[in-house]
């Protein structure tokens, strides 16, 4: 799922908590020389001062948009935006006093103190922290972009769209419209051809393509059409054919204004909650984690030699690779004998394996008798005690805890265009096919269906509805497996 830009004063929220943390501390150290204490937030009513002083720094910024283009300012400019926000602060706090009748109780050196030091300090933290945001990368996540263009305009695009600092995207590739024996353009490795561009973008970790072409190329149409299956999203100049299932909205993207398709798009503010959630989640599900692992650890390393904990590389979002960490359930050999199980695969196209008895599982045997014996690998599956690892990748940011199942690297190899629809987002510990018959389902495609639903639907109440419904299947072992 794209995350979209941020408008408005949102796109600064670094800034505005910067604003905010710098005018209390000036209200703080106001507060010392004035009254040779630190208890500016223990006394009733400068505490209460110090209250309004946060209202009326936020209020300002939403209102007045101050932080408008602060990224592209001059030192001179930011000095007199600065001051005016100062003043229009220091408005809205006079007026409060003079409807309350309450500015007699207050000191008029520590008002004043305050707003010398605010329009001091405010102005050089700004500063500051424009120079050190233009010298990192920390304002944005990385962005794999694919860059699509004639060659006769590459060298100008790509020249644009490497000198925005910080748009928070990385030039990964470059796909020429024409045939030709170019290389790189201004350093960036020509990639593929157009004709082969969708499913070098299947195949890669790529997270969306800018192009730029002529819209009745019908081979830009096409890959175009090609990312809208696969859930890429694109960036062009203008409107392209009308299609359903698909979310637009117009950006800025290197200095020039395109037109953005994706299948669904976050805010910054849903961002943040689902991250400060995971964070959370990923903090409780690792102490849980560990816990299991105290107590079955020993039973695995007895019937089963090896390591407590099984890792193996799996796909992320948009086809990055990622290592996932799961208590051992099975034998150090399965993925050996999974090869000469493939017969017995329940999901017959092979896009996922599922057995009804897997003997890989550790404790699990077949008696002579016939009957069939579970041990704690089976135990554990069913009780889906082996999942809480995977909270440390959540913890780590490779995972979510709501999302869609991760794929093996051979299950991906096999991936349509369409399939790899459900890579748009972060894989989750658990998602909508989990909840809705998890090993019930044997149909990929149905898999697809449900992961691409939750993908298009998606919202924070969503991700709260599907965790309840985690809850009640894990009490009931409903389609574990």
């Amino acid at each position: 799922m794209y995350k979209r830009n941020a408008q408005g004063w949102s796109k600064h929220l670094d800034f505005m908590v910067l604003d905010i943390i710098v005018l209390q501390l000036s209200y703080v150290f106001a507060y010392f020389i004035r009254m040779r204490k630190w208890d500016v937030y223990v006394n009733h009513e400068y505490r209460n001062l110090g209250i309004l002083l946060f209202i009326a720094d936020v209020l300002i910024i939403v209102l007045n948009n101050s932080l408008h283009d602060v990224i592209k300012r001059s030192v001179l400019r930011e000095a007199f935006e600065h001051i005016k926000h100062s003043v229009l602060v220091l408005a809205v706090v006079l007026i409060y006093f003079f409807s309350s009748q309450l500015g007699d109780i207050y000191s008029r050196i520590v008002l004043g103190l305050t707003f010398v030091f605010y329009v001091l300090f405010g102005f050089s933290a700004r500063v500051l922290w424009k120079s050190f945001l233009k010298t990192t990368s920390l304002r944005r996540e990385r962005n794999n972009m694919l860059v699509v263009v004639t060659e006769d305009t590459a060298e100008m695009i790509l020249s644009r769209l490497l000198s925005d600092k910080q748009a928070g995207y990385q030039i990964v590739g470059v796909v020429l419209l024409e045939t030709t024996n170019l290389k790189t353009v201004c350093g960036i490795p020509v990639v593929t051809d157009i004709k082969n561009a969708a499913k070098y973008i299947a195949k890669e970790w790529i997270d969306s393509v800018y192009i730029d072409g002529p819209i009745n190329d019908k081979r830009i149409v096409k890959l175009m059409d090609a990312c809208a299956v696969m859930a890429v999203p694109t960036h062009y100049h203008v409107p392209y054919m009308s299609r359903s299932g698909v979310k637009r909205f117009s950006e800025k993207i290197g200095g020039t204004t395109v037109l953005t398709t994706a299948i669904n798009y976050a805010t910054p503010v849903q961002t943040l909650i689902k991250r400060v959630f995971d964070i959370f989640a990923g903090l409780v599900g690792s102490l849980i984690a560990l816990l299991i692992m105290a107590i079955v650890g020993p039973i695995i390393k007895i019937q089963s030699p090896g390591p407590i904990l099984f890792k193996q590389e799996r796909i992320g979002k948009n086809g990055k690779h990622i290592m996932i960490y799961k208590i051992r359930s099975m034998r150090m050999d399965a993925e050996e004998l999974k090869k000469d199980l493939m017969k017995e695969n329940r999901v017959a196209d092979g896009m996922m394996f599922k057995m009804d008895f897997d003997p890989r599982i550790i404790g699990n045997k077949i008696l002579p008798d016939g009957t069939k014996k579970t041990g704690i690998g089976e135990f554990i599956r069913k009780t889906s005690l082996d999942e809480f690892p995977q909270f440390f990748n959540v913890l780590m940011g490779s995972m979510s805890t709501v999302g869609t199942r991760p794929p093996t690297l051979d299950e991906f190899e096999k991936y349509h265009f369409h399939h790899r629809a459900r890579m748009a987002v972060k894989p989750g510990i658990t998602g909508m096919w989990q909840v809705s018959g998890r090993s019930e389902i044997t149909d990929f495609e149905e898999v697809v269906r449900l992961d691409t639903e939750y993908i298009a639907n998606w919202s924070l109440g969503m991700d709260l509805k599907i965790l309840f419904k985690t809850i009640g299947v894990l009490f009931s072992h409903r389609g574990a497996m």
